[in-house]
């Protein structure tokens, strides 16, 4: 079952229940989608690398929204967007812990044999394709910048 059909058949869910966060960010998911396909010109479709990218951003979008929200004490703001957040979560693989990103990452720095803050660049683009999907790219710079240091 595609990204699409999993996000219209939560949509109707969502419906039936009366659930307006869960349906605003679904209808959001559905839009991206639709946008994405179109722009990328194929009835072809996305593939699911595309798709899970594409709801690591608008998970992003909803918590860096929350945490402006949050900042400036808008509380009302913040909990919808927190809240939407956590229903496309639903739709990702399951992320990974600190400790099992700063396994992979230790293994690619010793893969590429890299010694400090200059390979960075290196060790994050090794170790972004190897986590894509499963972290996201803060955490992975965090646990490169700490073990490079």
């Amino acid at each position: 079952m595609s990204l699409q059909d999993k996000v219209m058949a939560e949509m109707k869910t969502a419906m039936k229940s009366k659930d307006t966060v869960a349906l605003t960010a679904l209808r959001s998911v559905k839009s991206e989608l639709l946008l994405a396909q179109s722009s990328a010109g194929g009835k072809d479709g996305m593939s699911e690398e595309d798709e899970i990218k594409l709801l690591q951003k608008l998970v992003k979008q909803r918590k860096d929204s929350a945490a402006i929200y949050t900042e400036q004490g808008r509380a009302d703001l913040a909990e919808p967007e927190m809240a939407e957040a956590a229903i496309l979560e639903k739709f990702l693989p399951e992320q990974l812990s600190e400790e099992e990103v700063a396994v992979i990452v230790d293994a690619v720095i010793a893969k590429t044999g890299a010694e400090g803050m200059k390979d960075m660049g290196k060790v994050m683009g090794m170790a972004s394709k190897e986590l894509a999907g499963k972290a996201d790219g803060k955490t992975i710079s965090t646990v490169v910048k700490s073990r490079l240091s």
